[in-house]
């Protein structure tokens, strides 16, 4: 039996907030817990990327490359790690090599070690170059395939993914699961599946959102899983991370005990506990978001439904909603079967929308077209020749790695940040301009 202690990444920093709190949490509301979670004993504080990098810019008035520099000058014991997506770093759209090597050289510099990299399609092409830039950097690569449900997901396709990360230098290997998919017993399958090949670590990342996540989480213990990420409580369940306390609590005596003190965590719980109060004054932000197990068949993450139902109202087919939930799935097979992950999850769920406001393929959205040429990668399934036709006619679809079309991009952003009166701009401003341009240049205005 396996009797190595269960590895615990905390996301209170990252995931938690974002899944709970429309990622608002400020380095003001870390500062004063931040020594304390460093003593904690954790493998890893997942702290930057994911969306943390727009929602500093965008909604806090906070520099992201600031807030790095902060969380590293207190966090001296336990490793930051970074969620990022391969080609698209952390924006929704491909960005050219250089771009992509100077970010992750940036992140690295600035205090970030592990580097988490995914892609949406789970196409390993879009993450060679972000993986080779985090080698060079000296972070831990990690490599993460999507976890999700079709006809064209089974274990051994996972399998397959997975070992392409690990020729491509990953050092773990992370299972994705955004939306809550994953069931206890199936993820116990996949782990022993993963374990029985690979010989580097593996991590299960998942969400509360189907209410399985600590039933998941202790199969995959059970079947010898290396790391598991979890929330401190108060932004943790629902659609968020499984507890942290409570995981270390049911291990406490177990061959794997964690190892980490329970009044530790209650204490750090506690102040997070006020956070999360404030923030919901502060933002207005709706703290009661419920578990949903319907997510098992129409497989879109929570967030992404407020904003479909969003989407439809302005479009004034509010009524329309049930039959939206129908389409989904129907939009997602002719589309390849994508994993409803950013920003495929966008994409399937605009195109749906439109589907049943405007009749089934009247109105294509350019992002539509662009997944159907090969812009975003290889889809897992072939998409539907009535549709291909629809979108993009007889033009043929790309079939090599789509960032080999993009022409480097760093001169040019530096010479337009020049041009907008920032002449001697330092790196990590040309890379916020470069993910964010608007956003930024509305920053910089206030603060440079």
């Amino acid at each position: 039996m396996n009797t190595t202690p269960v590895k615990i990444v905390e996301t209170v920093l990252r995931d938690g907030h974002q899944s709970l709190a429309a990622t608002r949490m400020r380095i003001t509301d870390m500062v004063p817990v931040l020594e304390e979670l460093d003593d904690m004993g954790y493998y890893a504080l997942e702290a930057w990327g994911g969306a943390t990098f727009d929602a500093c810019l965008r909604f806090l008035d906070e520099d992201p490359w600031e807030r790095l520099r902060t969380l590293k000058k207190h966090l001296q014991k336990t490793p930051i790690q970074m969620l990022l997506r391969g080609q698209n770093i952390l924006g929704y759209s491909h960005y050219a090599d250089d771009v992509v090597k100077e970010f992750v050289k940036r992140s690295v510099d600035n205090g970030v070690s592990i580097i988490r990299i995914f892609d949406a399609l789970n196409d390993t092409r879009n993450m060679e170059c972000s993986m080779r830039a985090a080698k060079e950097a000296g972070a831990h690569v990690q490599g993460a395939f999507v976890y999700t449900i079709s006809p064209y997901h089974k274990d051994e396709d996972f399998l397959k993914v997975a070992q392409e990360l690990v020729q491509m230098g990953a050092d773990s290997i992370c299972i994705k699961d955004m939306a809550g998919l994953l069931s206890p017993y199936n993820a116990e399958k996949l782990v022993r599946t993963l374990k029985s090949q690979l010989t580097v670590p593996i991590d299960i990342h998942t969400h509360f959102t189907s209410g399985m996540g600590d039933m998941t989480y202790l199969k995959a213990i059970e079947a010898g899983v290396d790391m598991i990420d979890t929330a401190l409580s108060p932004f943790a369940q629902s659609t968020g991370q499984p507890s942290t306390e409570a995981i270390v609590a049911t291990l406490q005596g177990h061959p794997r005990d964690t190892g980490i003190e329970l009044t530790k965590l209650h204490k750090a719980a506690d102040y997070f506990r006020g956070v999360k109060t404030q923030l919901v004054k502060d933002f207005g932000l709706n703290d009661n978001i419920p578990i949903d197990p319907k997510v098992l068949t129409f497989q879109i993450p929570g967030g992404m439904l407020s904003n479909l139902l969003n989407q439809m109202k302005e479009m004034g087919s509010a009524d329309k909603y049930p039959e939206l939930l129908e389409e989904m799935p129907r939009v997602r097979a002719e589309l390849g079967y994508p994993p409803l992950v950013t920003p495929t999850s966008q994409i399937v769920g605009s195109m749906a929308a439109l589907n049943v406001t405007l009749g089934r393929y009247k109105m294509i959205p350019n992002e539509v077209k662009d997944l159907v040429r090969g812009k975003y990668g290889r889809t897992p399934a072939q998409i539907d020749p009535e549709v291909k036709k629809l979108a993009i006619g007889d033009e043929p679809q790309i079939d090599h790695r789509p960032a080999d079309d993009i022409a480097p991009q760093m001169e040019s952003l530096k010479a337009k940040l020049a041009a907008a009166g920032y002449p001697n701009a330092d790196l990590d401003d040309v890379l916020s301009y470069a993910l964010f341009p608007d956003v930024a240049l509305a920053y910089f205005k206030k603060h440079r």
